[in-house]
Order: C-alpha cells, then sequence, then structure tokens
C-alpha cells in the first residue's frame, strides 16, 4: 500500500500517523498516577471503619485490586470485598476518592452481607461461622477444571500460560421477584422487577485455564468446590467476536513505524510505553499460535490493500495488509481513548499492547487474550481477513474493560462486557473514518453493525439498532437473558446505546421502534454518539462492579449522566428513555426538569505524560 511520501520524516525514517495527540480541557480522567501505600491504607481503614453501619462484623475485610485515574486529579480505587481474608466473589466497592483521600463515591456490589454474625446476616447459623478451610487442595481443583477443559477441547490441548487456583468464597446467586411485581406474568416482567439474593455460599477455587489444542484457544474460569472438588460454575474466558477486518476496506491510510537498522518495522513509537516490545507492535504468527516475530520491511510502504490469499507468503505486499489493518486500527483505538477521554492506552497506564496477525490457517477468528493483554486475528475462511477497524475496537475494548470493571463473562455481567466492546468497535470506526483528528466521536462515519466489511456476503455479525436480526440476540430485557452465550445477551445494551444515541423512531414496523416506549414523544430523542460514550465510558470504569446486570447497568448509567450533565438534563433523561426500550426500567417524559451545569459540562479525560 503506497503511503504519501509527505509523510516520512527524515532523517528518523519515521512514518507518523496525521493525528496529534491534543490536550483535552476538561478531563474524565487525568495522569495515570497510583495512590501511595499509605493513601491506600488510610483508604482501606476508612471503608473498615463503616463496617458495623452495615451490619458487619470484623471478619468483613477489603483488598484493593485495581486503581486508575479519575476526573481531575481524583483516583477510582477497586477493593474488593474479603472475609476472614479472602475474597468473596463478585461482592467489591468501587471508590473514587480526591486527592485529600477524602471519598467522593462509592458504588458496591454487596454480596457478602450474609457471612459472619453481623446485623446483615439473614441467611442465619449455615453462615455465622463460615468455614474457609479447604478440604479439596488447590492441586486437585486444578486437575478438575484441566479435565474439563481437556474433556471438552481433546486430550492433545497443551497450556499457554500455567493454570492458578484462588481460594475464594463463591456466593450462589438466584433471582426472585420484587414484592411489587408478585403478581406479574412471566412476559409482563421489567429487569427492575427481579433482583439477585444470595441463596448460599460455597468455599470453592476460582481456576483459570488458557490452553490450546492445535490452532484453536479454550480459555475457562472454573469455580471448584474446596469441598468436595465438584465444579460449581465455569464459563468461557475467550473475550472473542467470530470473523472481521482488513485494510483493503480503508484504502491508504497512514501508519506510524521505526526505522532502526536499515529496516522499517510495524513498531508505533507515538502510542504507549513499555509492554512487551517497547511501543505499540504488530506480530506476524505466520499460520502459528504464537505472536510471532515483529514485521519489519525495507521500505516504508506496506501491503497491496487486498484480501490475502491462502497458502501465499504472510511477508510479502499482500501479506503485509493484515498488518496494515492492524496497526491502522490500534493507532485509531489508542487516539480515540486518548484524545476523547484521556485514556492512556488499553490499561489507563500507557502501558504498550501488540496485535498477532496470520494466526493459525484459515481461521475464522479474532481475539482478545488476557494473557498478554493483546489481540489475535486470523485470516478469515467463511470470512474474510479479520482486521477490520471496528473488530479491532471491540477486541480492545475488553482490555478496557478487564483493567476497570472487569465484568465477569458469565450471564448478564458477560453480556454487558460484550456490549461495552461492541460500542468501542462502533466509536472506534467513527473516529476513524473522520480521520482521527478531533477530541469527539464524530456523529458520522459508523454504521451500527459488527462486522459488515469482514463478511464476505455484506451481511453483519450484530446489528446494534435491532440485534434481532441476528436471527440469536433478542432485542429487549427478559429473564431468559442470563441464560444466553454473551454475544446475544448483549444485544438489549447494544440497541440501548443505538438509542441513547441516535433515538428511535414511531413507525412499528421498522427497525427502529420500540414497543416499551410509551411516554411523549413516542419516538426518544437520541444526544449524539459522543455524549452517550462518554456516560458509558464514565460508568463502566467508576461505578460498574464485576457483576453488575442490567438493572444495575442503568442505574449506574443514569448516575453518570447527572453527574455530567445534570440530575434533570436531558442527557439523564435519555438514559432512562433508552433502557426503558429495552425493558429495564419504566419510561419517561422528555421534560427537562433541571438545567444542566454550566458549559464546560463535558468531561473527557486530561492528556498525561507515563
Amino acid at each position: 500500500m503506497k503511503l504519501p511520501s509527505r509523510l516520512l520524516l527524515a532523517p528518523l525514517g519515521v512514518l507518523i500517523a496525521s493525528s496529534t495527540v491534543a490536550a483535552v480541557p476538561t478531563p474524565l480522567m487525568s495522569a495515570p498516577k497510583v495512590q501511595s501505600v499509605a493513601a491506600t491504607a488510610a483508604l482501606v481503614a476508612k471503608l473498615s471503619g463503616a463496617r458495623a453501619t452495615l451490619g458487619l462484623d470484623n471478619n468483613h475485610g477489603f483488598a484493593v485490586a485495581q486503581q486508575h485515574p479519575g476526573v481531575q486529579g481524583t483516583q477510582v480505587v477497586r477493593a474488593a470485598h474479603t472475609y476472614k481474608g479472602l475474597r468473596v466473589f463478585g461482592s467489591e466497592s468501587v471508590v473514587v476518592v480526591d486527592a485529600a483521600g477524602a471519598i467522593v463515591s462509592e458504588s458496591a456490589s454487596d454480596r457478602r452481607l450474609h457471612l459472619g454474625r453481623g446485623a446483615a446476616n439473614r441467611l442465619g447459623a449455615t453462615t455465622r461461622d463460615f468455614s474457609v478451610r479447604p478440604l479439596t487442595p488447590s492441586r486437585a481443583a486444578i486437575d478438575a477444571a484441566v479435565g474439563a477443559t481437556l474433556a471438552a477441547a481433546g486430550q492433545d490441548a497443551t497450556h499457554v500460560a500455567p493454570p492458578t487456583a484462588e481460594l475464594l468464597i463463591y456466593p450462589v446467586m438466584k433471582m426472585e421477584r420484587v414484592p411489587g411485581a408478585a403478581g406479574k406474568l412471566e412476559g409482563e416482567l421489567n429487569a427492575l422487577d427481579m433482583q439477585e439474593v444470595v441463596d448460599r455460599y460455597e468455599l470453592a477455587y476460582l481456576v483459570r485455564t488458557r490452553m490450546l489444542r492445535g490452532a484453536h484457544p479454550h480459555y475457562y474460569d472454573t469455580v471448584v468446590s474446596a469441598r468436595d472438588g465438584r465444579i460449581l460454575d465455569r464459563w468461557s474466558a475467550l473475550q472473542t467476536v467470530i470473523g472481521v477486518g482488513k485494510s483493503q476496506y480503508n484504502g491508504e491510510v497512514p501508519i506510524s513505524t521505526t526505522f532502526s537498522d536499515g529496516l522499517y518495522r510495524m513498531l508505533d513509537p507515538e502510542r504507549g510505553t513499555g509492554g512487551t516490545y517497547g511501543a505499540m507492535a504488530i506480530t506476524n504468527a505466520d499460520g502459528g499460535s504464537k505472536a510471532g516475530n515483529m514485521y519489519t520491511h525495507s521500505s516504508n510502504t506496506w501491503g497491496d490493500g487486498k484480501q490475502y490469499i491462502r497458502g501465499g507468503s504472510t511477508t510479502d505486499a499482500n501479506g503485509q495488509t493484515a498488518a496494515v489493518n492492524a496497526m491502522w486500527g490500534l493507532m485509531n483505538t489508542y487516539d480515540a481513548l486518548k484524545n476523547v477521554l484521556g485514556w492512556q492506552s488499553l490499561d489507563g497506564k500507557n502501558t504498550s499492547t501488540y496485535i498477532a496477525v496470520h494466526v493459525n490457517t484459515a481461521y475464522d477468528n479474532a481475539y482478545y487474550s488476557d494473557t498478554c493483554r493483546c489481540m489475535f486475528i486470523g485470516d478469515g475462511s467463511s470470512f474474510n481477513s479479520l482486521g477490520s477497524i471496528d473488530v479491532i475496537g471491540h477486541e480492545m475494548g475488553h482490555g478496557v474493560t478487564a483493567a476497570t470493571s472487569d465484568l465477569v463473562y458469565s450471564g448478564e455481567s458477560g453480556g454487558l462486557n460484550e456490549s461495552s466492546s461492541d460500542i468501542g468497535g462502533e466509536v472506534v470506526e467513527a473516529y476513524a473514518r473522520a480521520g482521527g483528528k478531533v477530541e469527539a466521536i464524530p456523529s458520522t462515519g459508523n454504521d451500527w453493525m459488527l462486522g459488515t466489511e469482514i463478511s464476505r456476503d455484506n451481511t453483519p455479525l450484530r446489528w446494534m439498532y435491532r440485534p434481532s436480526k441476528d436471527g440469536s440476540s433478542p432485542d429487549a430485557w427478559s429473564t431468559a437473558l442470563r441464560r444466553l452465550d454473551v454475544h446475544y445477551s448483549s444485544g438489549p445494551n447494544n440497541r440501548m446505546f443505538y438509542f441513547l444515541s441516535q433515538g428511535s423512531k414511531e413507525d412499528k414496523t421498522g427497525d427502529y421502534y420500540s414497543k416499551y416506549l410509551v411516554k411523549s414523544p413516542a419516538a426518544m430523542t437520541g444526544i449524539g454518539i459522543d455524549k452517550a460514550f462518554k456516560i458509558w465510558f464514565k460508568a463502566n470504569t467508576t461505578k460498574f462492579t464485576s457483576s453488575t446486570n442490567y438493572a444495575d447497568a442503568r442505574a449506574k448509567m443514569v448516575e453518570a449522566a447527572q453527574e455530567l450533565y445534570g440530575a434533570g438534563s436531558r442527557e439523564a433523561i435519555a438514559v432512562q428513555r433508552a433502557y426503558a426500550a429495552i425493558n429495564v426500567g419504566a419510561d419517561v417524559d422528555e421534560t427537562v426538569t433541571e438545567a444542566p451545569p454550566a458549559e464546560p459540562a463535558e468531561p473527557a479525560m486530561a492528556s498525561a505524560a507515563p
């Protein structure tokens, strides 16, 4: 692919993307800065001091798991809830603290309440003195989890990374109706008519196995009883989308490379630091399952803009096209998050990642791996090459979620995890199509369909505005949602985001109508993709917990919109209507009851040096 010669800067030999990182005046997030040990200890002490008011005894505690920067000098701290020193799975607090260590806000998922002798315990004697002494060793738990994977994948599967086992307390949850919904028919239930409650607790191991059988990854998280070795729960941890991408879709694009020792390298010196290669990189798996070597070339003109010819060279012009696709997608993903939100790379710390292309042979998949915080892209068989811009934005979106809310990849939280990446894919596509130079997400450029370009008959993988068009995804929440594959349970939230951004229509026969919008006007008004994404990003990074479901997502999205734009603002009202449109909460009229905050009201994130 011929690139404009004006972008080649002598004597460095570096091809730099035309967009530059500009300072964002009103940031959502600030510099990647971690609290001091003393500040963290003080916060834990402060949280622990409130135990009695929550009805918890002194066996309850907190363990800080993650930190990332928040708006204007604040810090977002994620603290796991513990009991007798063990983490309570899915129970945690997300705390925003200011520069002085004062708590600005706290969002919690309390699945710990019935443990111990505190007043909050409603399960009684069985959990009052819950034992944390395992009867099954961790090695046996790992063997059980590995055995389950081998049984499904094949006995010749091998480990990508050594399996791990974490001893924890696993709340077994059940759904029950809230009192006011006791008499409703099943088909009339709204998401807010149901609540998740703890049925019982199990002492268990969370076993993480990451295995390959031939060319195919088999990544699982397995919950194994520490009492008798039974498998209590299991879900796929492979955060993937089937089919996608290539640069032949985008024509001639600028990419950022590095020149050294007489060769140009697919190594972007402008975005990110550190990591495996010291900067953002594209590697050549060359038909294998490992990342392989970084792409190099004697000139700074890469690719031929055509679909990879199976069996051909992965390093000639035709083979390089997949690398061009990947680098352009990675650059735009980084720039969209940095320039619009101030987000530093995929983890908020400006750490570099990489993408491996030509993974396996005729591989119809692309996936994000939590073992390396990187992405793997196949060349496709039923699909075209899987490196399209929306798919790269989608997969790298998993990295953002993993670094923040870490939504469990199962049930409703897993659907929200997938939806967050679908949202990210559409946002990056819109940003890239507009040239990647702005500090707001453009209102046009994306197609609101995932994977159209990789499809050989132009049929998308998913339709954001009408998920049911794929034949498997529902358009609205129901009690069956938690039993679906996460790629399908993401559907309603995708539709919510479309309506929040673009609005709905009154035509009952069209794709943009919702029967749940019963207030005035019948067609809700959208607020634009830029505002919608900022609200989603704030909720996901500062309010969602790993166990957030659809009802909780609605509540946290409303909070985020109110904090950004005002309690009675049209943006906050639009969030309520968009969720009502998918049967999560009641609809409301579009009457603005309170003026939004004075400008500037739209925080993004401040740029910062690593």
